[in-house]
């Protein structure tokens, strides 16, 4: 069993508030039996958030930062025939343009449906198409382009930059000038758009741009098998501390418990936690003495020390 929890931690000041008054007990146990292993990461300027490099780590994948096939993988999730294709996520998103800077908004906000979904893809079909790309519908918020400039392109993933600048997270380099100017051509299109016309007259936010991410080939998994619990991520996303709160105790209590009783039993379990940061997996550690094991369990650090070191 491998449990990675996403956004488990947060480097604002009211984040690390918020960690340092939790109450974890599953997750204060599972600290005293289990032992640090891998930790993976940088800085909170990477365009791969740990949680995603820790996931691509578990299943075997190759590539570097920003460079990992999550869109090819979610496309064969969704029942698109991949091939040997290079694939990119397009995200429909809605870019807050403010006085000093243009801010991504969490696209669950658009509350997209189907319709509106399908629509504005094949509105902006031709743009692509025109330029060699293949686009694939999966979900509302989940389009797909094909193309061989998409093969290893390194993209900020879309947890990166929402709620934040896109300037920072925009692809960069040669091979990402068509896709700058297919933004910009999107971005016109949609403007006037009366699918827009028609959310803006009910008080929705309009799809004014899309986000591309996880470009690359698929690779299979071979990894562990990895069950990622995701429950922390809307609200910190949103900056509420206080729902964040809520759901890390609903996480440790539904979640880190039998985990906890299991690793407790001997049974091989592991956990990853993910910060802005840093990915840190807890495992039994390989040997070690009966000592070190008891010592362990009376001398570990606290959930809000590890938290924080995220």
């Amino acid at each position: 069993m491998h449990l990675l929890v996403p956004f488990a931690s947060a480097l604002s000041e009211a984040g690390r508030h918020t960690v340092r008054d939790l109450s974890l007990p599953n997750l204060d146990r599972l600290l005293a039996l289990l032992a640090p292993a891998a930790r993976l990461g940088t800085d909170e300027y990477s365009l791969t958030p740990p949680h995603e490099a820790a996931l691509a780590a578990a299943r075997g994948w190759q590539g570097g930062a920003g460079a990992l096939p999550f869109a090819a993988q979610a496309a064969r999730e969704d029942g698109i025939e991949v091939l040997d294709l290079a694939w990119g996520l397009l995200t429909p998103v809605h870019w807050h343009v403010g006085r000093d800077e243009i801010v991504l908004t969490d696209p669950q906000a658009l509350q997209l449906d189907e319709a509106e979904s399908r629509a504005l893809l094949d509105a902006v079909r031709a743009l692509f198409e025109s330029e060699g790309f293949a686009l694939a519908w999966g979900a509302p918020l989940r389009w797909y382009a094909a193309h061989e400039s998409l093969a290893g392109l390194p993209t900020a993933s879309l947890d990166r930059a929402i709620g934040r600048n896109v300037d920072r997270w925009l692809p960069e380099g040669r091979e990402a000038r068509l896709l700058r100017r297919l933004q910009n051509e999107v971005q016109m299109l949609l403007y006037t758009h009366p699918i827009n016309e028609a959310r803006e007259a009910r008080g929705a936010l309009a799809v004014n741009s899309f986000w591309i991410s996880g470009c690359g080939r698929w690779q299979p998994d071979g990894g562990d098998t990895t069950t990622v619990d995701a429950r922390l991520r809307a609200p910190l996303l949103a900056e509420d501390w206080a729902a964040w709160a809520e759901a890390w105790r609903t996480l440790d209590a539904q979640a880190l418990a039998p985990l906890a009783e299991a690793a407790g039993h001997g049974a091989p379990v592991a956990l990853t936690l993910a910060g802005e940061r840093f990915a840190q997996r807890l495992a039994h550690p390989a040997g070690g003495s009966w000592w070190t094991a008891l010592k362990r369990r009376f001398s570990h650090p606290t959930p809000a020390d590890v938290l924080e070191a995220l």
